[in-house]
């Protein structure tokens, strides 16, 4: 296991972007040398954990609990073969592009160490968006990419520190529970019914998905 490439990416103007000022920084690039990551701050008023990438749309995107966004090589391979056309390191927005990994399957509260020194922890699958639609430039390409739910997965920063392309990835905690960044993304989207059974992940969870958890539950105990 380990890191193909770290992506940021910078402002830009676009079409598709959900923006108010119709600014982006999905579209992330590859880069050389190492990358600072730290924690962000809060949802809403800090953007990417990784120095030097840009999170334009603070409302939906970044914080400490969406920090690092992670896709594995293998899931964009096997978009390659279904879309026909080549797609790059960082072609789905992702910081990271990792090999020999399950990101999609990754538990939540799994935490990976890339390199010497940082630590990360998985907290949710990742929810496309029309930006990300006008980005792939694919029609009903949200319905679809919904439908594989091969999301990679957001991470928050434990243990802060430099990363660069070729680190080595080790999984030094893996929980018990089965709730995966999958399993995640399919309860707060089109299966609703495993929401109850996000709560066995507990505060490893998003904070959005561990509320919508317990609202359910509460919900159903009414």
């Amino acid at each position: 296991m380990r890191l193909l490439s770290v992506n940021v990416g910078r402002p830009k103007s676009v079409p598709y972007s959900n923006h108010p000022d119709s600014v982006t920084g999905i579209d992330k690039r590859p880069v050389d040398g190492p990358v600072r990551v730290t924690a962000p701050g809060p949802k809403g008023a800090a953007g990417s954990g990784l120095a030097g990438d840009a999170v334009c749309d603070l409302r939906h995107h970044g914080g400490n609990d969406q920090a690092v966004y992670a896709v594995a090589r293998e899931d964009l391979d096997d978009w390659e073969r279904e879309l026909g056309r080549a797609l790059s390191n960082g072609a789905f927005g992702e910081n990271l592009t990792t090999t020999g990994l399950d990101v999609s399957g990754a538990r939540i509260g799994e935490r990976w160490r890339i390199g010497p020194e940082v630590v990360l922890e998985v907290t949710s699958g990742r929810i496309p968006c029309l930006t990300f639609q006008g980005h792939v430039g694919e029609k009903g390409w949200v319905k679809r990419f919904t439908r594989k739910a091969a999301t990679g997965a957001y991470l928050r920063v434990i243990v802060p520190g430099e990363i660069r392309a070729g680190d080595p990835v080790e999984r030094v905690h893996v929980p018990e529970h089965e709730v995966t960044a999958r399993m995640e993304f399919q309860a707060v989207t089109t299966h609703r019914e495993l929401l109850p059974r996000l709560l066995a992940a507990g505060e490893a969870l998003h904070p959005e998905a561990l509320a919508a958890a317990r609202k359910c539950v509460a919900e159903q105990s009414n």
